[in-house]
């Protein structure tokens, strides 16, 4: 079966950390995110949801006050995209960009995320927040708490996958970016996104079947959210084309490992089904 995306197979070794919580490689790991993407800080969490969450924090109760992080010129969602010095050429140095490390993400893992920024004080601010609120130190002994915050860091499990990943990175890349040349040639498109490739038919449901049943799995990305439960409740939106677009995109395979014969194989079969 060809499948959507690849997920690597890893092997951790537990004993070669001092704890499971956030060892050093937690902290290699963010030097080397904020190098690459050309930001001065980086601060890990457990979720890019989480991440997003404690950047959207403008109002805070009163014992965080003097803590308090002006809300920034711009926040940066960018869960399907990691290039290098993307920071740097996209943002202002108050800035915050997320990244995902969802295992379907560009730089997949077990999950977890990476909040940028070239402010030093914000950073402090979300570097005590993930960490229960408490001052960071070598030695757990001597962290002091600076307010009640949160249990979002990143452990040292997730951060080593993601090392173990980030070393062939640019590789994947490169692969990707030569698979969507092909489809769009292929294909008539002109998508650059190197996470999703997404393409309309006439019934995505019907279309997924069909291919499945030929060994390739399709997704859909997205359901028009304007017709969740959550909002319909409040307000009755009319987003047309999101609707039609809800059963009519379709995302097709994005897998570093897929040969040139199953990459034919999947226009070939695309193309029969459109």
């Amino acid at each position: 079966m060809i499948q959507l995306f690849n997920i690597n197979t890893h092997i951790i070794d537990t004993s070669k950390f001092s704890h499971l919580l956030h060892d050093n490689n937690v902290i290699e790991f963010e030097k080397k995110i904020a190098n690459y993407v050309g930001a001065k800080y980086a601060c890990s969490v457990n979720s890019a949801t989480n991440a997003i969450f404690l950047s959207l924090l403008e109002k805070k109760p009163n014992y965080m006050t003097r803590m308090e992080v002006k809300l920034p010129s711009m926040i940066v969602d960018s869960a399907q995209k990691i290039e290098p010095n993307q920071f740097k050429q996209e943002c202002n140095p108050e800035d915050l960009m997320i990244f995902s490390f969802y295992p379907t993400k560009p730089l997949g893992g077990s999950d977890g995320g990476m909040i940028v920024t070239d402010d030093y004080e914000k950073y402090k601010w979300f570097k005590e927040a993930v960490l229960n609120g408490m001052t960071f130190a070598d030695n757990n002994w001597e962290r002091t708490i600076s307010f009640p915050g949160y249990k979002m860091y990143m452990n040292s499990i997730q951060a080593q996958i993601l090392l173990n990943n980030f070393k062939y990175l640019n590789k994947k890349m490169r692969v990707l970016k030569s698979l969507v040349n092909t489809y769009n040639k292929e294909l008539g498109y002109e998508n650059s996104s190197k996470h999703l490739y997404r393409i309309e038919v006439l019934d995505n449901q019907k279309f997924i079947e069909n291919m499945k049943r030929v060994g390739i799995v399709c997704g859909i990305h997205y359901p028009a959210l304007h017709l969740n439960p959550i909002y319909t409740k409040c307000n009755k939106l009319d987003c047309p084309k999101s609707k039609k677009l809800q059963d009519r995109t379709v995302s097709l395979p994005m897998n570093e490992k897929l040969s040139f014969l199953e990459v034919e194989y999947i226009v070939d079969k695309v193309k029969e089904n459109i």
